[in-house]
């Protein structure tokens, strides 16, 4: 029970903390308490959705499917591009933070966001259904049942101490230079991650 609970955990806590797209939006909305809990929940039932296919065998499916990564790998391209050119002209004007202001974004452009920051990203994908998936196939039954609860677990625990981080970084971000060091951050995350989507997807 411990073993592949145990790998569960550390395998998949290993592929979450990463930083990526979907990290960097977590901790850069958590920081504004701008619906973070919200988004936090939406990464947290994703990862769970997806980490359940993979352990259930479809990691094999989405892998050998050259149309929808195409589709995927593109579109994300895009969207990745898009965000970080807002983060970017985010940056080159600064701010501060009023904790009192009103949230610059509303909660359906929250759950949308979130929703295109994972769901758009490739490697989404290759963490939760094909590499967990891959790793999973090594237990059977009970047992894979453990390690499908150890990497739920893991991204559970990240993405609500991603977002309750960011609230207490809040009042450091009072100063202008920490708003563009995050933006800066963010941009280059964002496009980097959207350029190695455009260099895998071509090479293939």
């Amino acid at each position: 029970m411990l073993t592949p609970l145990i790998q569960g955990f550390g395998t998949g806590g290993g592929l979450i903390v990463a930083i990526g797209a979907q990290n960097a939006f977590v901790l850069s909305q958590g920081v504004r308490r701008n619906h973070h809990l919200t988004i936090a929940f939406i990464c947290i039932v994703c990862d769970a959705i997806f980490i359940s296919a993979g352990v259930a065998g479809f990691g094999t499916i989405v892998s050998t499917n050259s149309t929808l990564s195409q589709i995927v790998a593109w579109g994300g391209a895009g969207f990745l591009f898009i965000y970080g050119l807002g983060s970017f002209r985010s940056a080159l004007r600064g701010g501060g933070m009023d904790v009192n202001s009103r949230k610059a974004m509303t909660l359906k452009a929250a759950i949308i966001s979130t929703l295109a920051v994972t769901l758009l990203n490739p490697h989404f994908y290759l963490d939760t259904v094909i590499l967990l998936g891959s790793v999973s196939s090594q237990f059977h039954q009970e047992s894979r049942l453990y390690f499908w609860a150890g990497a739920v677990s893991a991204s559970t625990l990240w993405f609500i101490s991603l977002s309750l981080g960011g609230q207490i970084l809040a009042p450091l971000f009072k100063k202008r230079i920490s708003w563009q060091i995050l933006d800066s951050l963010v941009c280059v995350t964002m496009w980097a991650i959207a350029v190695s989507l455009i260099i895998h997807e071509t090479s293939l």
